[in-house]
């Protein structure tokens, strides 16, 4: 086993002239739950897709559970946006392929239990089912794989709040109990704040906020004065703007604010939507998350 899920030094992608990943180097330590995020386009995806070996990187290197993404392909589980699946299959069918693919791996036991909460046909062909009927029994592929690590792109996008709910508990119960780490992408911040302890968001392919939740949140401070914003200059400003006679700002402190400043702890969303709208703000990865650089070396 290995302390170090997920390594990337100076990882690029590149599909014709768009640059999908460009220097994107980060550290997921094993057993976390972490949540990925970022405006659509900004190599979320792309990312999932080469830690699951399926795509190979333009340059740069990354090591999955220790290993390359392809040498760890039978520990690692990956539930991609479009959840293909055999469409003339039944979901039985689905779940002995599920078995004969993954000897010695597979527990038929809590696939059947993620089945359970859908009220699923076992006889029902995939091409039969509703998006959200195909996300469950994508789950219950991934969760009976028992894969060591987890990965999942969007997806509970298309579930009603309750089965969203209900199978991000058996999700987050599963992981919990095996010490499965889980990296999830979404939009649903709610859904991140809930289930997740570690954060990366992605821009411009690159990793600009990466760390423990907590540690990022506590790293900000919302301010709110009726001072002028040229006074949080010794500070690191991430957003601010004019509010009545003042302003509200997130920022990093660098020290005593002084007074005048009401001070709060922002929330998870408040953070993200700062970053994201200040997309050249300085990024912040914890020492637990950041890599030494390397020379990139090519593919």
């Amino acid at each position: 086993m290995t302390d170090t899920a997920i390594e990337a030094h100076a990882l690029t992608k590149r599909f014709g002239r768009r640059q999908a990943l460009r220097d994107c180097s980060f550290r997921l330590p094993a057993g976390r739950v972490c949540a990925v995020v970022g405006p659509n386009g900004a190599g979320k995806s792309t990312l999932l897709s080469l830690v699951a070996g399926l795509d190979r990187p333009g340059g740069g290197t990354l090591t999955v559970l220790g290993t390359s993404p392809a040498e760890a392909h039978a520990r690692v589980a990956y539930v991609a946006q479009d959840k293909p699946l055999h469409p003339r299959l039944s979901i039985a069918d689905t779940l002995r392929l599920g078995a004969e693919l993954n000897p010695g791996r597979w527990d038929m036991a809590v696939a059947e239990r993620v089945l359970a909460g859908g009220a699923l046909d076992p006889g029902a062909r995939v091409r039969t089912l509703s998006g959200g009927q195909r996300t469950r029994v994508a789950l219950a592929l991934a969760l009976g794989k028992r894969a060591e690590l987890l990965l999942l792109d969007e997806p509970m996008a298309d579930l009603d709040p309750l089965a969203r709910h209900q199978l991000m508990g058996t999700l987050m119960a599963e992981a919990a109990e095996h010490g499965t780490t889980v990296v999830m992408s979404s939009h649903i911040v709610g859904e991140l704040a809930d289930a997740c302890d570690h954060l990366l968001l992605v821009s411009d392919g690159r990793v600009r906020l990466g760390g423990g939740i907590d540690d990022l949140v506590t790293a900000h401070a919302l301010v709110t004065g009726a001072r002028p914003a040229a006074d949080l200059a010794p500070h690191t400003v991430i957003e601010s703007r004019a509010t009545g006679r003042g302003v509200t700002a997130l920022i990093r402190p660098e020290g005593p604010l002084g007074g005048g400043w009401d001070v709060e702890e922002p929330s998870l969303e408040e953070l993200l939507l700062a970053h994201l709208r200040s997309p050249d703000a300085p990024p912040l990865i914890t020492p637990g998350t950041s890599v030494p650089a390397r020379p990139e070396v090519t593919a």
